[in-house]
């Protein structure tokens, strides 16, 4: 028998849900806050308090690949340099949790993952600093200069990266639809080998629903949003603005092979999914992990509830972040 295409990505979603992962969550949310105080503590008013941000706060996350993000606006005067700035925090947070924890530079923030707990979970989260572009001025433009530590590589020539973490939260809010399609989108990808940026596919997702007629149900909608990726992503001119920064086009974070194949993936999984619907498994799988809780539970909402439910939590050997 064939399979329901609509039918199929809607179990994904369902199985895809952070709440059949709320305990491991709960454990996120506590050293996340703990951290954020710590962080309070040790710069009081040299830094405004610290705030969530990333796929959590976006509701675009998905229980097989996860962590917490905490921004650090840092005042103007805090610092002379980002790169002081940049390791000013590094060197704070492997002193509070070195002995815990491994920490680690990345390309904008700094990466806390905690040892293996008893239950054999490992918390992850990233912490980014920036400094406000404005001198006392954060709190009404939300403006900030992020350092970028050059062992990963830059966008450009500079060391820093303005953005305004807060627009890029506010510009996926109320749209439920974008988020659904950019969660299925994420699964692809994290299932594929996680090649393309989850921001590059956010703004795609948006941009087809702004710039095209996306209706439907849930596949004829992802597969409208594939065509537009498809179609736009080599064509000469094409941009996908950041919101937290007008200069900063996402497409120049792709090489010109890199457009090309992105296009090709998106033809190619149209194509067989059309040509056999079964296909949409693989590009698409649940998580299987969830599935018999799927056949129980409501479809309604896909964020973290919050009253005293209990909630399965994965096996052991799973990771998250």
């Amino acid at each position: 028998m064939a399979t329901d295409k609509h039918e199929h990505l809607e179990t994904v979603l369902e199985t895809h849900r952070m709440t059949h992962v709320q305990n491991l969550v709960d454990k996120f949310k506590e050293k996340r806050n703990e951290v954020k105080q710590a962080l309070a503590n040790h710069y009081g008013s040299d830094i405004y308090y610290p705030f969530d941000s990333g796929s959590f706060k976006k509701h675009t996350a998905i229980n097989t690949k996860f962590d917490l993000d905490v921004v650090v606006p840092f005042k103007k005067d805090s610092f002379d340099t980002l790169d002081k700035m940049f390791d000013s925090l590094n060197d704070f947070l492997d002193d509070e949790y070195g002995e815990i924890a491994t920490i680690r530079k990345q390309k904008v923030s700094i990466g806390i993952i905690f040892d293996e707990d008893d239950d054999g979970d490992v918390i992850n989260l990233d912490i980014v600093p920036g400094r406000e572009l404005n001198k006392d001025q954060y709190s009404a433009d939300n403006k900030l200069n992020l350092f970028v530590y050059s062992k990963y590589g830059l966008f450009s020539s500079s060391t820093y990266i303005q953005t305004n973490i807060q627009a890029q939260i506010d510009h996926i809010k109320a749209k439920e639809n974008e988020r659904k399609i950019i969660r299925l989108l994420k699964i692809w990808n994290n299932n594929d080998g996680k090649e393309y940026k989850s921001f590059l596919l956010e703004l795609f997702t948006i941009k087809a629903f702004d710039k095209e007629d996306i209706s439907g149900n849930i596949w004829e909608k992802l597969e409208k949003v594939m065509e537009y990726i498809k179609d736009n992503a080599t064509k000469d001119g094409f941009k996908l603005i950041d919101p937290g920064n007008s200069n900063n086009d996402l497409m120049d974070t792709l090489e010109s092979w890199g457009k090309t194949n992105l296009s090709n993936r998106m033809e190619t999984i149209i194509e067989r999914i059309n040509s056999n619907s079964d296909n949409i498994k693989s590009y698409f799988p649940t998580n299987k992990d969830f599935e018999d809780d799927d056949k129980s539970s409501s479809s309604v909402g896909y964020g973290i509830k919050t009253g005293g439910t209990a909630y399965s939590t994965p096996p052991k050997n799973e990771r998250f972040g």
